[in-house]
C-alpha cells in the first residue's frame, strides 16, 4: 500500500465518522471536493460501495462499516508510530483538536491556550465550539472539555480551569424598582426568565439548592434563546431575571448594570475537565497539553 493508499483511507474514516463530506472537511481543513475525490478512488479500487450518499446524510455500507472497524485499530496504531518520532523532537509538532462548550471556549480556555500556545509554538490549537455530548475519538478530535456529569467512565479526565462554578440568579435594577426582589426560588414563577435553550433543544429548569434542599424552578419570560450576549442583554434592558454561569455576569454586577438576588440558593458545581479516551499512544500534542495543565494545577 502506497501513502495515497494510506491518505485515501483516512479520507474514508473520516467521512464515515462524520457522516458528512462538509463535516469532515472541516475537521480535517480539507475541501470536500478532495475528500469526494478520495473516496471516488478507493471505491474505484476496491470495486466496491463503501458509502450510501443522499442529500441528508452519509452513511457506510455494510462493506464500508466492515472496513471501517478494521481501520479504525490500525490507523490508530500508525498514528502512534508516527508520533513515537514526534516525542523525540525538542518541542512537540502537530494539531491538537479539541471540541470545548460555550462557557468554557469563552470565559475559561482563551487565557490557557495563550500561555500553551507560547510555551508550544510548533503545536496548532484546533478548538470546535460545541455544547452537546459527542464521542470525541469517533468526530475526529483528540480530547473533548466538558463537567464532570457528562463525562463517561472509560474516559481519562484532567482538571482544567476554576474547580468551582456555580450559576448567578440577577436583574436590573429597573427590573427590580418595578417587581420587586424575590425572596425564595418559588417567588420566581411570577417573575419573568430570561430561558436558555441548549444545542439539543432543552430549555433546563433552573434549579437552586441550599443545604439539603433543591428547587427546580421554570419561569415563564419575554425571551428563550441559545445567544449568550441576547440573553445577558435583554437582563441588562430590565426585560427579566437571568441565571447563568458567574462568569458572564461577574463584569456586569461589578458594573452594577445586574443585581444578584438569593446567592444563599446559587448553584455551585466542580469545574470542567479535559477528557480522552485511554490508549497506548497519545499523541504528542495531547500529551504537552495534558502535562501543560497538570503542571498548572
Amino acid at each position: 500500500m502506497n501513502l495515497s493508499n494510506l491518505a485515501d483511507l483516512d479520507a474514508f474514516v473520516a467521512v464515515a465518522q462524520a457522516h458528512s463530506f462538509r463535516g469532515a472537511a472541516a475537521l480535517r481543513g480539507v475541501s470536500a471536493s478532495a475528500l469526494s475525490e478520495a473516496l471516488r478512488r478507493l471505491e474505484a479500487q476496491l470495486g466496491v460501495r463503501l458509502l450510501n450518499r443522499t442529500t441528508r446524510s452519509v452513511t457506510p455500507t455494510e462493506a464500508g462499516q466492515r472496513l471501517l472497524e478494521r481501520l479504525l485499530p490500525a490507523l490508530g496504531e500508525i498514528a502512534g508510530a508516527l508520533d513515537v518520532v514526534n516525542s523525540f523532537r525538542t518541542s512537540p509538532k502537530g494539531t491538537l483538536r479539541l471540541n470545548v462548550p460555550s462557557v468554557v471556549a469563552r470565559q475559561i480556555l482563551p487565557s490557557i491556550a495563550m500561555r500553551f500556545m507560547a510555551a508550544y509554538p510548533e503545536i496548532t490549537l484546533d478548538v470546535t465550539m460545541s455544547d452537546t455530548f459527542i464521542d470525541v475519538l469517533a468526530a475526529g478530535f483528540d480530547a473533548g472539555i466538558r463537567y464532570e456529569e457528562r463525562i463517561e467512565r472509560d474516559m481519562i479526565a484532567v482538571p482544567i480551569g476554576p474547580r468551582r462554578q456555580r450559576f448567578v440568579l440577577a436583574g436590573a435594577p429597573t427590573y427590580f424598582d418595578r417587581y420587586g426582589v424575590p425572596t425564595h426560588p418559588k417567588d420566581l414563577l411570577t417573575h419573568a426568565g430570561i430561558r436558555h435553550r441548549f444545542q439539543s433543544g432543552v430549555v433546563a429548569p433552573w434549579e437552586f439548592e441550599c443545604g439539603n434542599k433543591t428547587v427546580r424552578i421554570s419561569p415563564e419570560g419575554p425571551l428563550i434563546a441559545s445567544v449568550v450576549e441576547l440573553e445577558v442583554e435583554a437582563a441588562v434592558a430590565g426585560l427579566g431575571l437571568i441565571y447563568m454561569f458567574e462568569e458572564y455576569l461577574q463584569p456586569l454586577i461589578k458594573s452594577g448594570a445586574l443585581v444578584p438576588v438569593l446567592a444563599d440558593w446559587w448553584q455551585s458545581f466542580s469545574g470542567p475537565f479535559l477528557y480522552y479516551p485511554s490508549r497506548t499512544h497519545m499523541p504528542a500534542p495531547l500529551r504537552a497539553f495534558v502535562d501543560f495543565l497538570k503542571e498548572e494545577n
